[in-house]
């Protein structure tokens, strides 16, 4: 263990630090997170999550039409909310739900 004084603010402050090797660190927690829905297979342009995040709101509903550049969803990452737009004009089907965690390449939905 080693000591320092650190100063903060004004104020003064005594911490120990201890150094770790072997490069055993302490277990991660494991994050459980609910698969989304899956887009429809079949025909059509799939719309796929361009990152990791949570889908905050969806703005279409399954078998709605849609014109490109349309707002389908809002996914949040990194504290930023990222609108996701229909890519071509058609029919919404197998839209993820809202609250889904989804990954990069996740289909979120598909548009026939």
């Amino acid at each position: 263990m080693k000591k320092y004084r650190v100063r903060v603010n004004g104020s003064l402050y005594e911490i120990e630090l201890e150094e770790v090797t072997g490069g055993s660190s302490a277990p991660k927690p494991e994050v459980k997170t609910e698969a989304p829905k899956a887009a429809a297979s079949g025909d059509g342009e799939a719309v796929a999550s361009p990152m990791p995040g949570n889908i905050l709101s969806v703005n279409v509903k399954e078998g709605q039409s849609v014109n490109k550049g349309d707002v389908l969803m809002v996914l949040e990452a990194m504290k930023m909310e990222n609108e996701i737009m229909a890519p071509v004009s058609g029919t919404v089907t197998g839209i993820v739900a809202k609250g889904a965690a989804v990954q990069t390449g996740t289909v979120l939905c598909t548009i026939k």
